[in-house]
């Protein structure tokens, strides 16, 4: 399914993987009965992965506000599990073995006669010392076009602010392209921005590719490197700084990919031009404007 593909319901992949946050137990609860209430309605099956709520307050609070969620259980349109079950049910959290739950998840539904699956991951265990955690970003950046464009699925991924620092809070949010809060990225703008191209495979940098977002740059580069598409773009239009570094990441994520098809850049900044030059090297898997 291409990006600008719609599903059955009407909404395209962009709108179907959101980035939902919240602050307190109310805004969780709002959040979770819209969510449920919305896949009943339109007979999907609804999964929940908890993390840092007790399941059975998922199923309690959905009675509390009327969804009858024991019923549910019982004839399997609801399933509550817990992130030690899905994104943690191996040794490390590994983005390819998720990605492969989804598609059995969604394959599941469909045999058990559901019109499509909906599904909420609370995304708190990203921030613990947890094996694989650092690839929690490369993993949301990932899904739009392996997941979402290709499956019948919407999720939202639930983020906890009492849990999780601004700072990664903002990246992960804006990898993103739907976001409860679309006109801001909650936890303030992050320094170096990633987010999944609505269109072609690929991915637009916005802000500041420095030392001080490196982290943010590797998970870019390691999503970029196992992409399956052919041909892929970078868009760099929204970069303000890329240092040399940063360049070398990206570089050697392109060389790294199963495509032999190099790397497209958009609207590299005149520095990088600068720094072919200077590191001829580094050009060998991408090719920009001019080049």
């Amino acid at each position: 399914m291409h990006a600008t593909s719609v599903s059955a319901s009407g909404e395209t992949a962009a709108e179907r993987h959101a980035a939902v946050t919240y602050a307190t137990d109310a805004e969780w609860a709002g959040h979770l009965v819209s969510f449920v209430r919305a896949g009943f309605d339109r007979d999907e099956q609804v999964r929940y992965f908890a993390d840092a709520t007790a399941p059975d307050l998922v199923t309690r609070t959905l009675l509390d506000r009327g969804i009858d969620a024991p019923s549910a259980v019982r004839r399997g349109q609801l399933v509550v599990t817990t992130a030690a079950e899905t994104y943690l049910a191996g040794d490390r959290f590994d983005p390819d073995a998720m990605i492969g739950l989804w598609r059995q998840a969604v394959q599941a539904a469909a045999a058990r006669g559901y019109r499509g699956l909906r599904a909420i991951g609370e995304m708190s265990w990203g921030n613990r010392e947890i094996a694989g955690a650092e690839r929690l970003l490369e993993y949301e950046l990932r899904i739009h076009h392996e997941v979402f464009e290709q499956l019948p699925l919407r999720a939202w991924c639930f983020y906890d602010r009492r849990l999780v620092p601004p700072e990664d809070l903002a990246a992960l949010s804006a990898a993103h392209l739907a976001r409860s809060d679309p006109a801001a990225c909650p936890g303030g703008e992050p320094g170096l921005a990633v987010a999944p191209l609505a269109g072609p495979a690929g991915f637009r940098l916005s802000g500041s590719a420095g030392w001080e977002n490196r982290r943010v740059t590797a998970s870019a580069a390691a999503a970029l490197s196992v992409s399956s598409a052919e041909d892929v773009t970078l868009d760099l239009s929204g970069l303000d700084h890329l240092d040399v570094a940063a360049l070398a990441d990206i570089a050697r994520a392109a060389l790294r990919r199963p495509s032999d098809t190099p790397v497209r850049l958009l609207g590299a900044p005149p520095a990088l031009h600068r720094m072919l030059e200077l590191f001829p090297e580094l050009g060998a898997g991408i090719e920009t404007a001019g080049r």
